[in-house]
């Protein structure tokens, strides 16, 4: 999976870099086709009487669709620790979605076959 970060109204640091590449790359023991992820981090600013407010976002490329999300925290190590758990849980619900076609066909083709009662 390849991995781009940038930044708005912040910026990057390396250590910020390498924690967002530790936590999206396992985001792959989940769904093995992730192409690339697209991360910003930044400040959003609209937030003045609560603090410096951090966000994260990422849009992610798999096969067949395109997974978006966006957290916010009180800092921005927060914020991505809160997008990794949204993302796994798109990425779960996205294998789900496909792998639900195949279970309901399967249990279409069950229903289908004719079942003799014993007598």
């Amino acid at each position: 999976m390849q991995i781009t970060t940038a930044g708005k109204q912040l910026a990057l640091t390396e250590a910020m870099e390498q924690y967002v590449e530790k936590k999206l790359s396992n985001l792959e023991k989940f769904f093995d086709g992730i192409q690339k992820a697209v991360v910003t981090l930044g400040m959003e600013t609209h937030h003045h009487q609560k603090g410096e407010i951090f966000y994260a976002e990422c849009k992610m490329d798999v096969p067949g669709a395109d997974l978006f999300g966006k957290k916010t925290g009180k800092d921005i190590y927060s914020a991505i620790d809160f997008l990794r758990d949204e993302l796994e849980a798109e990425l779960k619900k996205y294998k789900q979605k496909l792998r639900g076609n195949e279970k309901k066909s399967k249990t279409i083709a069950r229903g289908n076959k004719e079942y003799q009662p014993e007598e």
